[in-house]
């Protein structure tokens, strides 16, 4: 009898473990989109104050390409 409920047992904390696991790895994910979204989001608002510096003639546009492509490093050709 005992055999049992050590068998049940070990079946329910299997499922926690399962379980858990799952919750973690979506938690990873939405993180993970976040993080996406508030870097692009950042990367947006730079190149539209480097647009503006260029429009006002406060930096040259040599200036705002070089900064544009120093944020981005797989463009930089």
């Amino acid at each position: 009898m005992n055999h049992d409920i050590l068998l049940t047992l070990a079946s329910d904390s299997q499922e926690i473990v399962l379980v858990g696991g799952i919750v973690i790895a979506l938690v990873a994910i939405v993180f993970s989109f976040v993080r996406a979204m508030v870097l692009g989001t950042a990367r947006e608002r730079s190149r539209r104050e480097i647009a503006a510096y260029v429009a006002e003639g406060t930096m040259t546009a040599e200036e705002g390409e070089r900064l544009i492509k120093a944020g981005n490093p797989t463009d930089n050709d």
